[in-house]
């Protein structure tokens, strides 16, 4: 499922959507990956090719995804001298009294749900796939 010109809420697969987190960042690609425990998987992935501004925590909780406001669209565009083709807002828990108010712009938003595993293990089904660094055990 990818996202283009979007400013509306996100909306999200169904699922438990707990945890999330940072997956990876670099050069051309934000990453976040989400479930109701981080621990041995997650089932959603956020993936933001060529992101062009990002303000959120590295780990966060129960995002509520919105349209943004006015003037955080305002401010965007001014920072970026033109408005984004993705726009994604969202108050997070991240561990302060109020949630914290976030925002990603970039050029495309590919949203993908299944199952990644976060450790290895031999009987992996065939609709499972490994995070980037897990790897066999060597020996």
């Amino acid at each position: 499922m990818n996202a283009e010109r979007s400013h509306g809420a996100l909306r999200l697969p169904e699922g438990s959507w707990w945890d999330w987190e940072v997956m990876s960042w670099g050069g051309a690609r934000f990453q976040l990956a989400a479930d109701f425990d981080l621990t041995y998987h997650h089932g959603l992935e956020l993936n933001f090719s060529t992101p062009l501004y990002v303000s959120c925590p590295s780990t966060f909780h129960d995002p509520v995804f919105r349209a943004s406001t006015r003037e955080e669209s305002s401010s965007i565009a001014r920072r970026l001298g033109e408005e984004p083709p993705v726009l994604v807002a969202f108050d997070a828990d991240a561990g302060g009294r109020e949630p914290l108010p976030c925002l990603i712009a970039a050029e495309r938003l590919d949203i993908v749900h299944e199952t990644v595993l976060r450790y290895w293990r031999e009987d992996a089904a065939p609709d499972q796939r490994f995070a980037s660094w897990v790897h066999p055990p060597t020996g």
